[in-house]
């Protein structure tokens, strides 16, 4: 009786497996190929910076003394950004400038030249910050502006001041010109045997003749120069200029 069983059935073979249609397709890679519709083609930016060298170049924060947004007669502490200040000098010209582009976005914060006249001081209660007067060109348009700079120490900050006193020296040699500190130097007089030591008054009409700014706005920037920028990130409150 049990050679009257029925035998279990074969197992199929494999390739009677692939033929099955209810079975899953093998996966098999696309060889599609998409034209662009347009092509664009690889565009160099100039930065105008290739004529010139890094003299210095240290991370920093720095501020503009402008009006309020809501309030115009009322000025304040403005942050521009924060990013590396650069002093750039011209290859052939030998001019120097300086430069700070926000970072990430790289926009323009600050762009002038290190003229003699400005002169930079010390922001009061801070060993790590700098307040001057300039013409500024960040905004493609000159503007008498007031800035504010503030560094990671005190060691940082003394290292750009060398540097920004150090640049306002060769651009002076490089306009033929001497220093704002002795402007007698190139009109002696024999009435005035003492032409190195020049009246404070001076040097400012010497300032307007170049475009620099006004003697009223050099005594605010003076006052200016006692007011305390607040810590990282806050917007500072309007300061009493007196």
């Amino acid at each position: 009786m049990a050679e009257a069983e029925a035998a279990p059935p074969e197992p199929k073979p494999a390739a009677a497996e692939e033929e099955d249609d209810n079975g899953l397709a093998p996966e098999e890679e696309a060889q599609v190929e998409f034209q662009p519709v347009v092509k664009l083609d690889e565009v160099k930016t100039a930065t105008l910076e290739e004529d010139e060298e890094v003299t210095f170049k240290m991370r920093a924060k720095l501020f503009r003394w402008e009006s309020d947004s809501w309030e115009k007669e009322v000025k304040m502490w403005k942050e521009r950004g924060t990013g590396d200040v650069k002093f750039l000098k011209h290859k052939e010209s030998g001019k120097v400038r300086l430069l700070m582009r926000r970072e990430k976005t790289m926009k323009i914060c600050a762009n002038f030249f290190l003229q003699p006249t400005i002169e930079l001081k010390e922001n009061a209660g801070s060993d790590r910050s700098w307040v001057w007067q300039c013409m500024d060109f960040s905004e493609e348009k000159e503007e008498v502006s007031v800035l504010a700079i503030r560094f990671a120490n005190s060691e940082n900050a003394t290292k750009f001041k060398e540097e920004f006193e150090k640049g306002k020296t060769d651009n002076a040699a490089a306009a033929g010109a001497a220093p704002a500190e002795k402007p007698k130097a190139e009109k002696p007089k024999a009435e005035e045997p003492k032409a190195e030591e020049p009246k404070a008054e001076e040097p400012k009409a010497e300032a307007e003749k170049e475009g620099e700014p006004a003697a009223g706005a050099d005594e605010a920037a003076a006052a200016l120069g006692a007011v305390k920028i607040e810590g990282e990130g806050e917007a500072a409150p309007a300061a009493e200029v007196s």
